[in-house]
């Protein structure tokens, strides 16, 4: 005890009582030098432990960083399964698959397509709500089976797309486009809205599908000008092309990508479409015409199901990023009608909440909705 008593006391040369908390000032030898040497010994191992705990913490924090790290870095380990809820063979099928492949190389494993049409999309929405949120199972939807279907018939389709996805991200958008026959009475938006009025019931237009996006453009155009148009739905957007061209019907409501051709030879016409499209810059749009609102267009999106581990987003979102801005998957899908466009999963929520919020006004206010 005298050497620990001695080294102590050296440490402690020229520290006050004070800044010690220990008094010094007995003599060398006795009780209360020894003690007070003690006493310091203890403050200075519970330093060292302080000290120690502090140091432990901060590995267990690195460790646990590394290990979260590690574990994003295992994602995707094997194929992961991307549901397109539509038939094969159309313009939306065609785009998911090219960004399959080029999502394949940014992640370096295979993206497999499956189509599971049926019910307006509703079908493979609901696969996927209900599949393990472990990144393995997404889906290519539009916003006919996510917002327009789960409004109008919540008992197919009863899932809820601001809680029952997580958005990965926005992958492109086709323009509604009304479309009349070449060889139509009317050259314009104008001539029909007034030829309509002069002649109720005397323009009928087809749709791809009741509660179809096509269905909420009529009720909007009815809505602004008071035309009175007639709504035919069908059973997709080619029936409802081939009674246009058959004329059955005096125009159609329907993504642009179903009617390019028909549009580029002359068989068809547009006269209104919801967001100009570079390959048609004669076609105006709805606030153009002197109109406050604007058609609905056709939005496609990447969604996981509700609950996926961040570490999961963290890997998708980028690759998904680096996919749809590929400069080839745009050139490919242009003559399709498609534009590709990014936005993060931030702002595709929200444009999915205002238009939620927009189609229940109108479906509310055309009795479609109680």
């Amino acid at each position: 005890m005298r050497g620990s008593t001695r080294w102590f006391s050296t440490f402690a040369k020229g520290k006050s009582s004070r800044q010690t908390g220990t008094d010094w000032s007995a003599p060398r030898g006795s009780v209360t030098r020894t003690l007070a040497a003690g006493n310091w010994a203890t403050k200075c191992r519970d330093r060292r432990i302080q000290t120690m705990n502090i140091a432990l913490t901060a590995c267990a924090a690195l460790l646990l960083a590394a290990a979260t790290a590690l574990h994003a870095q295992d994602y995707p380990k094997g194929s992961v399964t991307l549901v397109i809820p539509l038939a094969p063979g159309d313009a939306s099928d065609t785009s998911a698959r090219a960004i399959a492949e080029e999502l394949s190389r940014e992640l370096k494993v295979a993206i497999v397509p499956v189509n599971r049409p049926g019910a307006g999309g509703a079908l493979g929405t609901e696969l996927v709500v209900k599949s393990k949120p472990d990144g393995y199972t997404i889906i290519l939807a539009n916003n006919a089976s996510l917002v327009f279907r789960s409004i109008l018939d919540p008992k197919t389709a009863s899932y809820n797309p601001l809680t029952d996805l997580t958005p990965l991200g926005l992958a492109m958008r086709s323009p509604s486009i009304l479309a009349v026959r070449g060889d139509a009475p009317y050259k314009s938006f104008a001539e029909m809205v007034e030829h309509s009025k002069k002649n109720p019931g005397s323009v009928r237009i087809g749709t791809a599908g009741a509660g179809s996006v096509g269905d909420f453009c009529v009720l909007t155009i009815n809505s602004l000008t008071g035309a009175g148009l007639t709504t035919v739905p069908f059973t997709g957007a080619s029936p409802a092309v081939t009674a246009l061209l058959g004329g059955h019907v005096e125009g159609v409501v329907l993504a642009l990508g179903t009617m390019t051709g028909h549009l580029r030879s002359g068989t068809l016409r547009g006269i209104v479409i919801s967001s100009r499209y570079p390959d048609f810059p004669d076609i105006p749009t709805l606030p153009e015409l002197g109109y406050s609102e604007q058609l609905f267009g056709v939005w496609v999106g990447f969604f996981a199901p509700a609950n996926v581990p961040a570490e999961v987003t963290r890997a998708l979102v980028p690759a998904l990023e680096r996919a749809i801005r590929s400069p080839a998957i745009g050139a490919k899908l242009r003559p399709l009608g498609m534009l590709m466009e990014y936005s993060p999963p931030g702002k595709l929520l929200a444009e999915i909440r205002e238009e939620h919020r927009r189609i229940s006004e109108i479906a509310a206010k055309s009795g479609l909705i109680k």
